[in-house]
This record gives C-alpha cells, structure tokens and sequence, in this order.
C-alpha cells in the first residue's frame, strides 16, 4: 500500500513513471558518491597544507550526500504526483544546489593540487 496520493488522479504511461524512477536512483546514486567520495577523502588522502581543509570538504561532501538522499524521494512523489493530476512538471532547485556544491568541492581541490 502506497501513500493515499498515489490513488489520485489518473494512472501514467508507465514509461513515465519509470523514467521518473529512473532518475530518483541516479540522484541515490550520486548521493552515494558524495558520501563514499567524503570517506575516501578522510581515509586516503594524506592532509592538505591548510589544517582542516581536507576535513571540511570531506564534511561538504558527506552532508551533501545525505541532503541529496533524503530530497530524492520528495522529488520522485512531488513529479509523480503532479504526472498523476496531468499538471506540469514542477521547477526543482535541486540539480542546481549539486551542481554547485560539486563545483564548490571540485574548485577547492583545483587550488590545493596548484598550491602543492
């Protein structure tokens, strides 16, 4: 038994549906890569010249991680839901908020492989 909404509305092409479940494991996969990359980070990589700087964006990486696991599912109901009610897909900040902390985390190893 799934939640009450799930009733509502009208069924979906199943094409739909699956592609939109499709997505919701992309985002738990890449979830799952910012964590795991936040592990490596902290185990692997020998400490960087400014003290916690490794630390800190292994924190950056873990948080974003588990933000983006736990916002995936909102994001999967909140297009199913609308998908079900024949409304128009809703604008979502979430590509966005991980596209910068990717850029943010990838700009902080860029300066400190160049400050080596």
């Amino acid at each position: 038994m799934g939640p009450r909404w799930y009733e509502e509305g009208e069924e979906p092409d199943y094409r739909f549906t699956l592609a939109n479940e499709r997505t919701f494991l992309a985002w738990l996969r890449t979830a799952l890569a910012l964590v795991a990359g936040a592990v490596a980070l902290s185990q692997l990589v020998p400490p960087f010249a400014v003290p916690y700087l490794r630390t800190a964006l292994a924190v950056l990486l873990a948080v974003a991680g588990t933000v983006l696991a736990a916002l995936s599912y909102r994001r999967w109901a909140t297009v199913q839901r609308a998908m079900r009610q024949g409304r128009p897909l809703p604008m979502d900040w979430l590509p966005a908020i991980v596209g910068a902390v990717a850029a943010v985390a990838g700009l902080v190893v860029v300066v400190v492989v160049l400050v080596r």
